[in-house]
């Protein structure tokens, strides 16, 4: 389970998973859960550079981690693996000071009785790493081949994974859903652009789109992460200021439709992928996945369904993932990944009703077979 940069809810997956040389994942289950009522626009108004309080802070933890429990009881699972809500990732000259993720695992561990993998980025930033995206482990396995692939996640931000013979990457590549977001909602009510509708009713303010290539983070060679923290809402308002005053709610849709799928497909082109592998909530919307394959072109843009993989759970397919290797001691980060040179276990792990029996570690995992 997890909370999306959007965080408008809970995606949730179970999983069968052997951890072993050769791994094998099948998905039973998957689903979105909605927080309670008021819990959404709690957790976005602690978001940077909003100002909150330790009370706040404490109490949002313990909410998030009930709502979470809530939606982890009555599942029949062994392990549970919790990614929570990220609400914080500190970045300085380039390298991770640390996040923050909430959701308190002891209430799902006491809900469910069994024990939970929590905390998956701490231990990687420690080791010398960004925390994210966690995504390379599960892509490397998955999309390993003789040919480079590139995996895709459009969440609120982007996020890609080379997977080369040669070794894999992973990084942050600019927002994705978080600005335009904030459009829709403020334009037609909606928490995003239903269908791309108002992106679609819109046209490319070219003076605008320039400004906003221009922030230097798409520059910024990886290993490198965003989030929230860099693209607010405030910086956006800041940007429309500048460049486009007056800008009609569809027209900035449409922009910041454009700036997804030019700084996505800048991203993947220095790669020479023979195909890029998309998941996440944008593309379930039509006008930023054909602006994206437009920008991609000639490499083809696929969905996850057609590599096996659900496109709307495939990072909660990836958090079930990382939680059975961290139970059975194997690294979830590749080396180099996300920046540390030094593999690790991740997380932390909450008992449940009985006390831990962890099995005999496995050595490596070289290969993913994913099944139905």
């Amino acid at each position: 389970m997890l909370s999306g940069t959007s965080a408008d809810g809970l995606d949730v997956a179970v999983c069968e998973v052997e951890v072993g040389p050769t791994t094998t994942l099948a998905v039973r289950h998957h689903g979105a859960v909605g927080w309670p009522e008021g819990l959404q626009e709690r957790l976005l108004a602690v978001l940077p550079p909003a100002t909150t309080t330790v009370g706040e802070i404490a109490a949002l933890d313990h909410e998030v981690g009930r709502a979470a429990a809530a939606a982890a009881r009555g599942h029949d699972a062994d392990l549970v693996a919790w990614l929570g809500q990220t609400v914080f990732h500190g970045i300085e000259d380039g390298r991770a000071t640390g996040g923050l993720q909430l959701g308190q695992p002891a209430w799902i561990a006491e809900a469910t009785g069994v024990p939970v993998v929590s905390d998956l980025r701490s231990t990687d930033i420690a080791a010398g790493g960004h925390g994210a995206p966690l995504a390379s482990t599960l892509d490397a396995l998955w999309l390993a081949g003789p040919e480079t692939r590139i995996a895709l996640n459009l969440g609120g931000i982007a996020n890609v994974t080379v997977v080369a013979p040669a070794g894999t990457t992973a990084f942050d590549t600019g927002p994705a859903n978080c600005w335009l977001d904030v459009v829709a909602h403020r334009a037609t009510g909606t928490a995003y652009d239903v269908d791309g509708a108002l992106a679609a009713a819109g046209t490319v303010h070219a003076a605008l789109l320039d400004h906003l290539l221009a922030e230097p983070y798409y520059a910024a060679p990886p290993p490198k992460t965003t989030g929230r923290e860099l693209f607010t809402a405030a910086a956006l308002d800041a940007a429309v200021a500048h460049a486009a005053p007056g800008i009609a709610a569809a027209d900035l849709a449409a922009t910041l439709v454009a700036l997804t799928a030019r700084t996505v497909a800048d991203a993947c082109r220095a790669h020479g992928a023979v195909e890029v592998v998309g998941a996440g909530g944008g593309m379930a919307n039509p006008v930023l996945r054909a602006a994206l394959a437009a920008a991609l072109d000639p490499v083809p843009l696929v969905a996850a369904e057609e590599r096996g993989l659900p496109s709307d759970a495939k990072e909660a397919v990836l958090t079930a993932l990382l939680g059975a290797l961290t139970w059975h001691g194997v690294p979830g980060v590749l080396p180099g990944a996300t920046g540390s040179a030094t593999p690790r276990v991740l997380g932390r792990l909450s008992s449940g009703h009985r006390p831990l029996r962890l099995p005999e570690p496995v050595a490596a995992v070289h290969a993913l077979e994913v099944r139905s």
